[in-house]
């Protein structure tokens, strides 16, 4: 018999490139067992975060679109659920929701409304992916499902009530270098850096993340570690990777990538788990 308390636990309310759901029995493996605040600076779908639900959390992202919807699940997590019961799962209707980002008004809607349409969309565009263009403008095609679930207001109070106490940031990673203290822990999961050409996906905002930025966060990485704040990366086995954390310790692990426009190009690739304990 499964416990109530199973049942309850939060999930990820999205679907996210790069989503750490396979990766965690590894992840939870080598977590530190003691620690006293987390946090996760490349939020995504908070896989990890929600396995976790940490009494104080810190978490931040670039993308402006997750992390309104993070905070509203926050703070207002009824609103959002009755928006949420507006949408349908139509292919008509997908296109026009996911187009509203082109126009003069969308600047104006509320953030319930905003969060509602991204979740909305998350759950019926192809591969439950999030990809914007060089504008910001959301542009993944519609997916095809028997049967999906836009409104699981059971699992929103869950991820409401995981995410109380946690300080939720719109900005880049090297902003937790003014909130991090010695005892805290950090897990960074960045965009990773691509096997080849067709396994390269970085479009998690119009920014993109290249190897100039891997290298920044190699060198926070080395200050946290000088101020004696443990961390946790996750990267592809690449030899710019190894190269940049060849002074911590490294394990690596086979994981599977869930998304990749070629099927034939998904399944088990090697990937690296860095730590400085």
């Amino acid at each position: 018999m499964v416990s109530s308390d199973k049942l309850l636990r939060p999930k990820p309310f999205v679907k996210w490139a790069g989503g750490k759901t396979q990766l965690l029995p590894y992840l939870l493996e080598r977590m530190p067992r003691k620690y006293d605040r987390y946090f996760e600076p490349f939020i995504g779908g908070g896989a990890l975060f929600f396995k976790v639900t940490p009494r104080q959390g810190y978490i931040s992202d670039i993308n402006p679109e997750l992390i309104n919807a993070y905070q509203v699940i926050q703070l207002d997590v009824e609103s959002l659920i009755e928006d949420l019961k507006k949408h349908i799962y139509d292919k008509n209707y997908y296109y026009k929701l996911r187009n509203v980002d082109r126009t003069p008004e969308f600047k104006n809607w509320s953030p319930v409304k905003k969060a509602s349409r991204i979740i909305a969309l998350n759950k019926s565009c192809f591969n439950g992916l999030y990809r914007v263009n060089s504008k910001g403008h959301f542009n993944v095609p519609f997916g095809r499902y028997k049967n999906p679930k836009l409104v699981d207001a059971v699992n929103l109070r869950e991820c409401s009530k995981a995410l109380k106490d946690t300080k939720i940031v719109l900005g880049s990673f090297n902003l937790i270098e003014q909130d991090v203290q010695k005892g805290d822990f950090v897990y960074f999961d960045p965009p990773y850096v691509p096997l080849n050409i067709t396994s390269s996906f970085t479009s998690y905002s119009k920014e993109g993340f290249n190897n100039k930025m891997q290298e920044n966060l190699r060198d926070i990485c080395v200050a946290l570690d000088c101020r004696q704040v443990k961390f946790m990366l996750s990267n592809s086995s690449t030899p710019l990777i190894l190269e940049l954390y060849k002074d911590f310790n490294l394990s690596f692990v086979d994981a599977s990538r869930a998304i990749n426009s070629r099927g034939d190009k998904r399944g088990k690739v090697k990937e690296v788990i860095v730590t400085n304990y």
